[in-house]
């Protein structure tokens, strides 16, 4: 694991230099062309800057003295004005990195006395969350008693109130990250606030708060462990749905297995198995958003883009801290020597559930082809009251079954239009059930009892739908069934497919792709009785772009004129799908 410790601190180390000058002297960030500076960024700045001081010990980069822009950059995140809380509890973390104590703290004994006392102002202010934000609110706790400048140490009772909360949220114990909506938005957020709060809870200078309260973290943090086998794909591509995917769907993943193996999380007979998927995980973060000529992050160009919220510049600094972690949590892993025996592909699949109550039942089906290496994951979870395709129920493939990032489409689902109501069947549902069918097949299906439009809002007394995947080998069919409470009139229906290509330089050698037949889709049963529009070619439209590649065509099928539809009957849309599933060549 050296050799990987020493990559990972190069790999670091470039990253810096390629971005560190574009800290300005107040210590904001100068953002690449064509993005907007975040309120928090310096603070992620800082906390890079302290975790390649803590790892290398080193106060310079490339001429440029780490203490001071370090000192520049928590100067600027604590009078950023309104206050930008995540931007505090990562500068805070960032100067607890460079030392616990003010007394031996190079970046504290380089700060003027107003920026002392705005930090004692900003970290001693008080605030509550019940979504990942509440993680931010323990890191300002362990910075705020580990600096000295609150006597009592609330680091425990935050902790214990996250995990109450996820406890209320979740019947399964995973992290609710939803604040508007139906709720249950159990996207990456979730994952990344347990790295995050195990990160501040390494510079806590109090040791036994930590070593008390891993065993409630791990509680929680291995149900996303143990996902990791089913999650991630042959070619390494790990959390792929919800907001935020992308490279952050890799660094977290990482991160977790990393903080897992050092922590003891992870039994020493899966020790092999898990080196494995760290191996793979790290393999496509390096080739997919790594500019290995120049060695920086790059998140966004032609053909793909990012989360919206994610600057480039987060990105790399944030990339190059998770770095420096990795570097050292990988001299503590002592992983078993030679190759590791590993089970070959098989054929599985699985329904991981989040929550599951009289309300609403969610989850992800997470399925696999051990011959093609076909490997999908349909989350039935809320979007958080953001919509975008990147969370909605559908196989979520890339390369294969891919959606535009950031935007909205009913993605290989009906899209239901009764006057002023959307009605999509993602978000919940009830009675889901997961089992094997018939040669080997694999089926996951759920009910919606009533309707959700695709603002997250139950309309009751209109209808109810049923919906089954089924999964033989490569091929994919899906029905949906359809019944109304009363005679409405169907103002429109909508169902949608895209096309994408693979990005013609970040690419992992055997990651899938779709061949020249493309999806093969057929649509047997069409009880709405639309047709399939007219291509749409969107190559030149950038809002049609995804973590990994260019969507270049959309395939609707469509009913644009109004359809009558009376309670007593059954409308049923089924679509079956055979896809020329190829690997992309080294």
């Amino acid at each position: 694991m050296h050799s990987f410790s020493e990559q990972c601190l190069d790999m670091a180390r470039s990253m810096l230099s390629h971005n560190i000058e574009s800290i300005q002297p107040n210590g904001t960030v100068q953002p690449v062309a064509g993005e907007q500076s975040r309120p928090d960024e310096p603070g992620h700045i800082a906390f890079a800057l302290g975790e390649f001081y803590r790892t290398t010990g080193e106060s310079t980069i490339d001429g440029h003295d780490i203490i001071d822009l370090a000192a520049r950059c928590i100067t600027a995140q604590m009078f950023t004005e309104p206050a930008a809380e995540n931007g505090l509890a990562y500068a805070a973390l960032g100067l607890l990195a460079f030392g616990p104590s003010k007394d031996r703290n190079p970046v504290w004994e380089r700060l003027v006395d107003e920026t002392k006392e705005r930090i004692e102002k900003q970290l001693l202010h008080r605030s509550d969350y019940d979504n990942h934000w509440q993680s931010f609110n323990i890191a300002k706790a362990v910075a705020r008693y580990s600096l000295g400048l609150s006597k009592k140490d609330e680091t425990s009772r935050l902790i214990e109130r996250m995990v109450e909360r996820i406890n209320q949220t979740s019947s399964t114990g995973f992290f609710d990250d939803a604040s508007t909506g139906i709720g249950g938005n159990f996207n990456l957020y979730g994952l990344m606030s347990f790295v995050f709060v195990r990160s501040a809870l390494q510079l806590h200078a109090n040791s036994g708060v930590r070593d008390r309260k891993l065993p409630t973290l791990r509680t929680y943090a291995e149900k996303y462990i143990k996902m990791m086998p089913d999650l991630v794909r042959a070619d390494g591509l790990g959390w792929a749905f919800g907001r935020a995917a992308g490279a952050y769907g890799q660094m977290h993943c990482v991160s977790l297995i990393l903080q897992g193996l050092r922590d003891g999380w992870i039994p020493d007979e899966q020790k092999a198995k898990y080196f494995d998927i760290l191996r793979r995980l790290f393999l496509f973060f390096y080739e997919t958003y790594l500019d290995q000529e120049h060695g920086f992050l790059d998140l966004r160009d032609d053909e793909r883009t990012a989360y919206d919220h994610h600057t480039t510049r987060m990105a790399n600094f944030d990339a190059a801290r998770y770095l420096c972690q990795w570097s050292r949590l990988a001299k503590t892993v002592h992983m078993p020597a030679g190759p590791a025996k590993l089970e070959p592909p098989r054929t599985s699949g699985r329904f991981v559930i989040f929550d599951k109550s009289s309300r609403k039942e969610q989850g992800v089906f997470l399925y696999r082809d051990g011959t093609s290496g076909l490997h999908v994951q349909i989350p039935l979870i809320s979007c958080g009251g953001q919509l975008t395709s990147d969370a909605l129920t559908f196989p979520h493939c890339p390369g294969v079954f891919d959606w535009p990032n950031n935007v909205y489409l009913p993605m290989m689902m009906p899209e239901l239009t009764f006057g002023e109501h959307v009605m999509i069947p993602s978000f919940y549902g009830k009675n889901c059930v997961t089992g094997l069918g018939l040669r080997n097949s694999f089926y996951f299906r759920y009910e919606q009892p009533e309707l959700i439009t695709k603002d997250e809002e139950i309309i009751k007394g209109l209808g109810s739908v049923k919906v089954q995947w089924n999964f033989t080998g490569d091929q994919i069919s899906c029905e949906f069934v359809y019944t109304v409470k009363q005679q409405i009139t169907l103002d429109k229906f909508r169902y949608v497919l895209a096309i994408a290509a693979p990005h013609s330089q970040y690419r992992v050698g055997g990651s899938l792709a779709l061949g020249p037949e493309g999806h093969r889709c057929t649509v047997p049963k069409d009880d709405f009785q639309a047709a399939w529009a007219e291509t749409e070619v969107v190559t030149n439209d950038p809002a049609y772009r995804t973590n990994f590649g260019k969507i270049h065509y959309i395939q609707s099928l469509v009913r644009d004129h109004p359809l009558i539809m009376r309670p007593g009957h059954t409308y049923r849309l089924t679509v079956n799908f055979d896809p020329d599933v190829t690997k992309i060549e080294s």
